[in-house]
């Protein structure tokens, strides 16, 4: 841990609303800034290194991804000396304020981004949007945007039912088309689960020359969620943070979802519903092998026994 950041790993999962809310405001105060932004919204700075990372965040997902209640970026600024703003609000606003609008002016208008090497913007789903939209305040930054949408506006995506209630807001207004925002970036990310339909059809939406998609098939809809379970996320930043994140670099982690109990229920499921039943005992042969899974061992048994009357015939093993 970096010297004078002992207080960063103080656990705060356990403290009322207000008094998370006014230890928030502390330790960001003792270390960098803390800027109240109206009703819902926050913003915590940690002031140490040249790289300064982003994030957008939930109360709610704070206390849902973290055990110590902490935003994500504390592990990257206690490891990695990394500097951290976080904008938090409480609930999924997807950040249409105008205070928000105002705070990244001002942002701009201090010359703030300048002052650091290397910027990364980060959000997943509604975050994702957020960090996507308001890259634009910081040319040249790198986003890592989890299954984020492109707008809510209903003349654009009105094939998207799942936030109706959020309609009333505004995103044809600053900060508003995320696309558009990301074309200022060095280089953009986009990570989602193409068997997801409208993730996929907003991560379409972000096709940009700087604009990479990476797939992640059969992570369902609660990507961020299964990152840090399979410990790739911490990677996925810190490899952005040093410019060496690419397709191949990620793929390379992504090989981690072999282990994922989630990812491999999901990929049995489908090859179940497509009846491809060697392909399912050479996947349950597989893991089997490798981990405990009696999900995965009693359909294997059941497979070789209907591979033994002649049903469909299983490969021996190498």
């Amino acid at each position: 841990m970096q010297d004078g950041l002992e207080n960063l790993d103080e656990d705060l999962s356990g403290l009322k609303p207000a008094q998370w809310k006014a230890r928030m405001a502390a330790l960001a105060e003792e270390h960098g800034m803390y800027q109240p932004l109206g009703a819902k919204h926050f913003a915590t700075f940690i002031d140490q290194g040249n790289t300064l990372l982003v994030t957008f965040e939930t109360i709610q997902g704070i206390h849902n991804l973290s055990d110590q209640a902490q935003p994500l970026g504390f592990d990257l600024v206690k490891n990695l000396g990394w500097s951290h703003m976080c904008v938090i609000s409480d609930g999924d606003t997807w950040f249409r304020d105008d205070l928000i609008y105002g705070f990244f002016d001002q942002l701009i208008d201090d010359g703030f981004f300048d002052e650091f090497d290397n910027v990364i913007f980060y959000g997943a789903g509604p975050c994702g949007y957020a960090a996507a939209a308001y890259s634009v305040a910081a040319p040249g930054a790198t986003v890592v945007a989890v299954q984020p949408q492109a707008t809510l506006d209903p003349r654009m995506t009105e094939w998207d039912d799942r936030f109706a209630e959020m309609r009333r807001l505004s995103f044809t207004d600053r900060y508003g088309y995320a696309p558009d925002m990301v074309d200022a970036a060095g280089q953009a990310y986009v990570i989602y689960d193409p068997q997801e339909k409208l993730d996929a059809m907003h991560a379409s939406l972000f096709a940009r020359k700087n604009v990479t998609r990476l797939r992640v098939p059969y992570m369902g809809d609660a990507v961020q969620t299964r990152l840090i379970e399979m410990e790739m996320l911490y990677h996925i930043l810190s490899l952005a943070g040093s410019g060496r994140l690419s397709s191949a670099a990620f793929s390379k982690l992504f090989r981690s979802r072999r282990n994922n109990s989630f990812y491999l229920r999901n990929l049995l499921g489908r090859l179940e519903r497509e009846q491809r039943s060697c392909l399912v005992a050479l996947l349950c042969r597989n893991v089997t092998e490798r981990m405990r899974a009696p999900r995965f061992r009693r359909r294997l048994q059941e497979l070789e026994q209907r591979a033994e009357s002649g049903e469909f015939r299983i490969p021996p093993k190498r």
